[in-house]
């Protein structure tokens, strides 16, 4: 049966570092027979969570007040098997857009701040990261990968490990054989998970 990828992606660049790197990674994916909804969030309009709690009072659906694209994306990250985000690292962090989305999913799908308590909507979903950035691994990426790790745990994800790529600078080429193949493989050992 064929695996759904949601790709939520960060970057506001479509010919950025992340890109490159997400296509081999993409390519390796649907070779394995999984079908990848890429969805751009600098495209669409999604505005930031207020805690109103609203949310709270549908136990079935995401629920949301707000009146924007994030319905759309709820539904696409719940009909998938496995959630991707893909965003280069700001200022040790994801973009804003991602946060956005992130900010508004843990309420939406996490049943949790109500006055009668509920489940996890995605309970069990796969989550995995594919970073850029431009320090190294460990001082670009680690905050981002370390409260990916406690919003999985909060959530009830499966969270699926991190490809992260430095980029040396400005003046330098980023991808290349090595990124792709790291990006192939990362995606081979995703698709292993499967057969789990």
């Amino acid at each position: 049966m064929e695996k759904r990828v949601c790709i939520l992606m960060g970057s506001p660049r479509k010919d950025g570092n992340t890109m490159h790197l997400l296509k081999p990674f993409m390519d390796e994916l649907r070779q394995g027979g999984c079908a990848c909804e890429l969805i751009w969030l600098y495209e669409k309009e999604i505005q930031p969570c207020c805690a109103c709690c609203c949310c709270q009072n549908d136990h079935a659906a995401f629920g949301c007040a707000l009146d924007d694209d994030m319905q759309g994306i709820a539904e696409s990250v719940l009909r998938s098997d496995l959630l991707v985000l893909a965003t280069p690292i700001y200022s040790w962090y994801c973009t804003p857009p991602m946060k956005a989305a992130l900010d508004r999913l843990v309420y939406g799908m996490n049943k949790y701040y109500g006055e009668r308590k509920g489940s996890a909507l995605w309970e069990g979903k796969r989550v995995a990261l594919l970073t850029t950035c431009g320090y190294p691994i460990e001082k670009g990426a680690d905050l981002w990968e370390s409260g990916v790790r406690r919003y999985c745990k909060h959530s009830q994800l499966r969270y699926m490990g991190m490809l992260a790529e430095h980029d040396p600078g400005y003046r330098s080429v980023f991808m290349g054989e090595e990124k792709a193949a790291r990006a192939g493989a990362f995606a081979q050992e995703l698709l292993r998970s499967f057969e789990c």
